[in-house]
């Protein structure tokens, strides 16, 4: 700097530097919040001769008590019902062509996260973000040949497991969007 005057790059760089220190701890934080769903079916399988379905069995995996208890089973349940009902299938305990197995579970994880720092953003910094992974997993079974013929999973990453409590609605819908698997 030469007589107290800046440089038009000094205020590029500090800039994208500022910009960055207010972007990067939103981006984190919606991270923390976001939710995968992924979807796995059987090529082979006719989804349209699938029309009632029951549950077989529902399982938690999870040592926090806010997210292992009946309570949080039947919350479930009624999801999957509600947005299976919707999709045009009936509940039918006696014979239905479809089972619905399902698994909830968390543990404590933690993730490296690394972002541009340093000299004009040319270092890395990394840092250690605890987190609770939620996952919920849905299958669903062939009642006469016992095939697995979908799976659906959500993942809900935060650092509360209550707030995964919240968000089973919101998981089984987003995971039953994606049923019956769209034909290619």
């Amino acid at each position: 700097m030469i007589g107290g005057s800046k440089r038009k790059s000094d205020f590029y760089w500090s800039g994208k530097l500022t910009l960055l220190g207010i972007l990067m701890p939103a981006l984190l934080v919606g991270q923390s919040l976001a939710q995968k769903i992924t979807v796995e079916f059987d090529q082979g399988a006719n989804f349209s001769s699938y029309k009632t379905y029951s549950f077989l069995k529902g399982q938690l995996n999870s040592n926090n008590p806010a997210l292992n208890n009946d309570l949080v089973k039947k919350q479930i349940e009624a999801d999957i019902d509600q947005n299976l009902m919707a999709k045009g299938l009936t509940k039918d305990e006696n014979s239905p062509d479809l089972h619905v197995v399902y698994t909830l579970g968390s543990e404590r994880e933690t993730e490296l996260e690394s972002y541009p720092a340093g000299w004009r953003g040319w270092g890395t910094r990394v840092v250690r973000v605890p987190y609770t992974e939620g996952t919920l997993v849905i299958n669903l079974r062939d009642h006469h040949t016992h095939s697995l013929v979908w799976r659906g999973i959500a993942r809900q990453d935060t650092d509360d497991p209550t707030k995964i409590e919240g968000k089973l609605g919101e998981m089984v819908k987003k995971t039953l969007a994606k049923y019956p698997p769209k034909a290619k």
